[in-house]
């Protein structure tokens, strides 16, 4: 296979390059691409198969961050290798997956030396980063309740809360109906009292022990 069909659109210099220091790997179903505090030594596009790339929640749940496939970058490998840091996430192929292999320096001299590959990187990273955004805020949506029962627990062992539901809102960055509907919710339970211009917390050992806290 030659340079134009490890990566198609190369300018002549990023495929004399990738001619002479890539290599394709042939990677079975369950391999273990990286693992979290793993230095970031390559450049990966996959070909053919597919990685899925998670990470560990605080619960021990796995997270499913994204999956590479065909033609694909992996955002992760591009960003520990840009920023010389390691794994934070772990990469096992699903299936039985053929991947480009990019040795690190060689990665740094196409960055440096051809427009074709730099464009090609950026391209994938910004279009995975706006993935990652997005599941993100998911998340973020999906785990509302439980960063607002840590923060009436922290900010209610002083006392009553003199905070609105706009600003604890803003806080944890979603919407002010999303706190009404929640601390309502926590009223009914007899965790709080919504009293005028403040929040009482009434029963903070079982607030703290909040079930999506578990």
């Amino acid at each position: 296979m030659d340079a134009e069909q490890l990566i198609p659109g190369l300018d002549a210099t990023g495929q004399a390059l990738v001619a002479v220091g890539a290599r394709v790997v042939h990677l079975k179903a369950g391999h273990k691409v990286f693992s979290p505090g793993q230095a970031c030594s390559a450049f990966l596009l996959v070909k053919a198969g597919s990685v899925k790339v998670s990470t560990t929640t605080e619960s021990g749940r796995e997270l499913l961050l994204y999956r590479v496939g065909p033609d694909e970058t992996c955002v992760l490998t591009t960003a520990c290798l840009l920023s010389a840091s390691g794994y934070d996430a772990e990469g096992v192929s699903e299936t039985e997956t053929k991947a480009v292999v990019i040795p690190k320096a060689l990665f740094e001299s196409l960055l440096a030396q051809s427009a074709a590959f730099r464009h090609f990187v950026f391209a994938s990273y910004g279009s995975r980063l706006r993935d990652l955004i997005a599941l993100v805020q998911e998340v973020s949506q999906r785990h509302v309740d439980r960063r607002l029962a840590r923060f009436l627990c922290e900010r209610g062992a002083a006392g009553a809360i003199a905070a609105s539901h706009q600003e604890i809102a803003t806080e944890l960055g979603t919407a002010r109906e999303v706190v009404s509907r929640l601390l309502k919710h926590f009223e009914s339970e007899g965790l709080v009292r919504l009293e005028r211009r403040q929040i009482v917390v009434a029963d903070m050992p079982a607030l703290e022990k909040f079930p999506s806290l578990l």
